[in-house]
C-alpha cells in the first residue's frame, strides 16, 4: 500500500460510501480477484454504503446480480448503476414529460431507459425525438448514422451512455460505444452529454443514489484515465487498485492521481477499514 498520507488516509476512512468499478476491481473476466466478498463484508459492518458503477449499458443490473454470483459475489440489484441507468437518470431531469426518445443501443440499454419512464421510445421519421440517446449497438450502419445525424440536426438532445473507444473481449479489444459516437459527433458536428467516465455525471448520480454527496465517497477503480480521473472530478477520494489495467509507472503522468494506490483488495480493506 502507498500513495496515500495521513490526511488522505483520513478522508478514505471517513467515507460514507465506495463506489466501486467491476471489471479488473472485483473480477477479471469471469475470475474472481481475491478479497471482493471480505471486502463487501468489512464496509457493511462498518455501515459504509456502497456502489457498483459501470460505463456498460448492455447488461441490466439483475443480468449483474446473477453474473457476479457466478461469481461467489452478494450485491443487490439496486447498489449496481449502469450508464444506462444514469442516462435514465439524466433524462428524468432534463427532458420535459412525455418526450420522445430515439435510442441507438441495444436491448438492455432500452430496457433499462423506459422502465417506469415518463417518456417514451420513437423511431426517427415518426416524430422529432426530444432527445438521441446513444449506447454500443451491434446492429449500428449506416441507416442508423442517417437518422441519429437527422435527429441531431432537428434539435434532440444528444446523450452518450459512455464515450470508451474500445470494450474488452475474451478474444480482445473490440471498438466501443465511443467509436459509434465518435461517428455521430463527426458529421453532426454536435458535442454529446456523456454520462459515464471519465466525466463526473455517473459517479455523482452514484452518490446520490447511496444518500451522500460525492466529497463523502471513495472512487475505486483499475483505471488513471477512467475510473481515477472521473472520481477527482467528482470530487471523490480514489483509490487505484493494481489488478487491472493501469499501472504504478504510469501513475507520474496521470491527468488526476489517486489518493491511494494499493496492490489488490485485502491492502484496500487493510487501508479502508482499518
Amino acid at each position: 500500500m502507498d500513495g496515500a498520507g495521513g490526511s488522505a488516509l483520513d478522508r478514505l476512512r471517513a467515507a460514507k460510501g465506495v463506489v466501486f468499478d467491476m471489471d479488473g476491481v472485483l473480477y477479471v473476466g469471469s475470475r474472481t480477484l481475491p478479497g471482493v466478498q471480505e471486502l463487501l463484508d468489512a464496509l457493511a459492518l462498518r455501515d459504509k454504503r456502497i456502489m457498483l458503477a459501470t460505463n456498460n449499458s448492455m447488461s441490466t443490473p439483475e443480468q449483474y446480480v446473477e453474473r457476479l454470483a457466478a461469481m461467489g459475489i452478494v450485491v443487490p440489484a439496486e447498489a449496481i448503476l449502469t450508464s444506462a441507468l444514469a442516462t435514465r437518470d439524466y433524462l428524468l431531469r432534463m427532458l420535459p414529460p412525455e418526450s420522445g426518445v430515439f435510442v441507438i443501443g441495444m436491448p438492455a440499454l432500452r430496457a433499462q431507459l423506459f422502465a417506469d419512464a415518463p417518456f417514451y421510445p420513437v423511431q426517427y421519421g415518426e416524430e422529432q425525438p426530444a432527445a438521441l440517446v446513444v449506447g454500443l449497438d451491434r446492429a449500428f450502419d449506416y441507416d442508423k448514422l442517417v437518422a441519429a445525424h437527422a435527429a441531431v440536426r432537428g434539435g434532440a438532445r444528444f446523450i452518450a451512455t459512455n464515450a470508451d473507444a474500445t470494450l474488452p473481449t475474451e478474444s480482445g479489444l473490440v471498438p466501443g460505444a465511443g467509436a459509434i459516437v465518435a461517428a455521430i459527433q463527426t458529421c453532426t458536428g454536435q458535442e454529446p452529454t456523456v454520462i459515464g467516465k471519465p466525466g463526473p455525471l455517473l459517479l455523482e448520480m452514484a452518490a446520490a443514489r447511496m444518500g451522500i454527496v460525492p466529497g463523502e465517497a471513495v472512487m475505486v477503480g483499475d483505471r488513471l484515465d477512467t475510473d481515477v480521473l472521473a472520481g477527482s472530478r467528482a470530487g471523490m477520494a480514489t483509490a487505484l487498485v493494481l489488478t487491472g489495467v493501469s499501472t504504478r509507472d504510469e501513475i507520474a503522468g496521470a491527468a488526476a492521481r489517486p489518493d491511494l494506490v494499493v496492490n489488490d483488495l485485502p491492502a484496500l480493506t487493510a487501508a479502508l477499514v482499518g
